[in-house]
């Protein structure tokens, strides 16, 4: 999230005169404060990390499945050092890799499934909701 606040702070935040000729100007704080926890349906959180799409590197050659096991489908392959988006994850076939064993599995696309043993989360968990 600091990238969107970054972002947010170093803009420019006066307009030029428009067709009429007034200016306008936009405030932008210089702190967005965020929650540490957001509440959603059901009484359930979310971590600010978890409720924001993030992107994670791949560590290892790895190929893309239509489903969370090695029995589904061959999608695609991804090379070590991409980067994929975690949509939300679920368990399925148990597999060993790269980061050792898992059975959790992240959805990258509609019909896209990789093992999180060959993604690079910074957790052994779930860092996505579940599918």
């Amino acid at each position: 999230m600091p990238d969107a606040i970054d972002t947010l702070a170093g803009t420019d935040t006066t307009a030029t005169a428009d067709a009429v000729g007034t200016a306008d100007v936009i405030d932008v704080p210089d702190v967005i404060d965020v929650p540490d926890v957001i509440d959603v349906a059901g009484g359930a959180e979310l971590t600010v990390e978890a409720a924001v799409a993030r992107r994670y590197a791949v560590v290892a050659d790895v190929n893309v499945r239509s489903g969370p096991g090695t029995s589904y489908a061959k999608v695609g392959r991804l090379s070590a050092g991409a980067h994929v988006t975690i949509s939300c994850q679920k368990p399925g076939e148990t597999v060993t890799g790269p980061n050792g064993t898992s059975k959790i599995w992240d959805r990258i696309g509609s019909g896209r499934y990789v093992s999180d043993t060959y993604v690079r989360t910074g957790s052994d968990g779930y860092v996505a909701p579940r599918c």
